[in-house]
């Protein structure tokens, strides 16, 4: 039976173990897909090594970015945005050959593309600075936005969330969460803006999607703003992540 799974640390809102193993059930695929909550990413060789059977890995929090130096090789595309989130696992003889994928920016743009209007939405703010956000950004400049990058802590290229003024809010009006504030169970969480200058041109994309409408998207919606989880991004990315398994790769 082949194996697929989920690195990361923690792993209790995994949603990928659930959608795998019932899309493996529906299909009749022989095939399961476990998580390996490791606490450090120096355990991936250890996982590989124990799972002979193991076929493709997605890879969260806090290891998009660390697990690069692991691989044999990765795409273009996840070079280009430095971050990892899926790998294919095959085998050559005795040799285990790792290559990485992103499937993070082919679900984010395709699930935020039809909210775009290029008339309004021409700067965004990415809210986090880990390897999700690389995938953000990547993703919003091929879909023609300039972007900044919005951290609690001052590093190059980033602002502080102090710096954000209404007159920011209106100017840059696309705005990502893609920090864990307000994830479960700590969903009375939510960044630090001022939510009073939003709008109707006003859109709120959050990565989280446990739970369905956390506080950033409530704050935005009473004034108006569009608003979106990240369920809809999650379902982009594992048919994507299947295909790159697979070595249909885009």
């Amino acid at each position: 039976m082949d194996k697929y799974g989920l690195i990361g640390y923690p792993l209790g809102h995994s949603f990928s173990i659930s959608y795998f193993n019932q899309r493996f059930a529906d299909e009749g695929i022989n095939a399961k897909y476990v998580n390996f909550e490791i606490p450090t990413i120096d355990e991936l060789p250890e996982v590989i090594a124990k799972n002979p059977e193991l076929r493709g890995l997605n890879v969260t929090i806090p290891y998009k970015e660390k697990v690069i130096e692991f691989l044999d090789s990765i795409s273009p595309e996840a070079r280009a945005i430095g971050a990892v989130n899926v790998i294919r696992v095959t085998h050559e003889g005795n040799k285990t050959i790792l290559k990485g994928f992103n499937s993070d920016v082919i679900g984010f743009t395709q699930s935020i593309e039809s909210m775009l209007d290029k008339k309004w939405h021409k700067k965004a703010l990415i809210l986090g600075t880990g390897g999700a956000s690389k995938a953000i950004n990547f993703g919003l400049k091929s879909l023609g936005l300039e972007t900044v990058f919005v951290s609690r802590y001052e590093r190059p290229e980033t602002i502080q969330y102090k710096m954000i003024t209404p007159e920011v809010i209106k100017e840059y009006n696309v705005i990502v969460n893609c920090t864990p504030l307000g994830m479960y169970p700590k969903t009375e969480e939510c960044p630090e803006l001022p939510y009073e200058a939003m709008d109707s041109h006003t859109i709120l994309y959050d990565l989280i999607y446990n739970p369905d409408q956390t506080l950033f998207m409530r704050k935005g919606l009473e004034r108006g703003a569009n608003v979106k989880n990240g369920l809809e991004m999650l379902l982009l990315q594992a048919f994507a992540s299947w295909e790159f398994w697979n070595g249909k790769e885009k």
